[in-house]
């Protein structure tokens, strides 16, 4: 079939060149950072689109192409309506969910957040909302209870090209099938910044272990502030200790391991970052 493609970075480009190699890529449409897939696209004399594509320049660039199908995969921006209606089959999107949950940015992120047990990816139609078209298949994951937010995308990279390959396969065959998303159980969430990473000590201690691995290196991490100096923590594990309940949460309780008391039990800090403050007993993150 004739596809065009919508990717980046490096799980863009590894779809670009598996796809590439079953069927024909028309055109490719990236960001400027995605050198892999810049340096493909111009190696095998592929027309690429560079940058947002929400402006008049699109429409020349597609006005002469014709295509089957259109792919977006970990695609950085908005897709317009006029790239949406191109193709003579479907425009489909792979997102990092069980639709028609946790739609939005970083689902599986927000999955590890609320002590989901289970996320996935699902292949779909793009229309005009935000991840709400049918869905053409699903692939489930399990989230263990070590899973960090990088893990679970590692997991996730298996199951990009197996899925679309699939989902294309029966598309050119006619043997697809749409399942209609059951907007009632639709949840949505939005994107993430390297400043909603603060921890609120006042949480439960399940609620800041959950946080804390959702966003673990190379993720940008959960943090706090001691002495005034940014503490960003990659690791944080349940305590066995004793703590008194006036004692403010949030405060440490031993330095060595560093033990910080939560409202319903003890933590122990186990990666710190690039942190280079004395720590003493008594003090408080905050």
């Amino acid at each position: 079939m004739r596809l065009g493609l919508l990717v980046s970075g490096g799980l863009g480009a590894e779809i670009l060149i598996k796809i590439g190699e079953i069927h024909d890529i028309v055109f490719v449409f990236t960001d400027r950072h995605s050198l892999e897939i810049l340096d493909y696209a111009n190696l095998h004399s592929i027309p690429i689109f560079v940058g947002n594509p929400r402006n008049e320049k699109t429409s020349t660039f597609i006005k002469d192409k014709s295509i089957d199908v259109l792919v977006s995969v970990n695609y950085l921006y908005i897709i317009d309506n006029q790239l949406i209606g191109l193709p003579s089959k479907f425009a489909i999107n792979i997102h990092g969910s069980l639709l028609p949950k946790y739609r939005g940015r970083t689902p599986h992120v927000w999955a590890i957040i609320n002590n989901e047990s289970e996320t996935g990816i699902t292949a779909h139609v793009i229309d005009e909302g935000c991840d709400t078209g049918p869905i053409l298949e699903q692939i489930q994951v399990r989230i263990e209870s070590e899973d960090t937010g990088n893990l679970i995308l590692e997991k996730y990279k298996k199951l990009y090209f197996p899925i679309l390959k699939d989902v294309l396969t029966k598309i050119e065959s006619g043997s697809y099938q749409l399942t209609q998303q059951d907007d009632s159980l639709a949840t949505y969430f939005g994107k993430r910044t390297p400043e909603d990473g603060q921890i609120n000590w006042n949480w439960q201690r399940e609620r800041i272990r959950n946080w804390v691995r959702a966003q673990a290196f190379p993720y940008p991490g959960a943090f706090s502030y001691l002495q005034g100096k940014k503490l960003i923590i990659d690791e944080l594990v349940f305590a066995e200790r004793g703590f008194h309940f006036d004692q403010p949460n949030g405060q440490i309780i031993s330095v060595n391991p560093i033990l910080v008391k939560t409202p319903n039990g003890v933590v122990q800090l186990k990666q710190v970052r690039s942190f280079d403050q004395t720590i003493h007993i008594g003090d408080i993150l905050n």
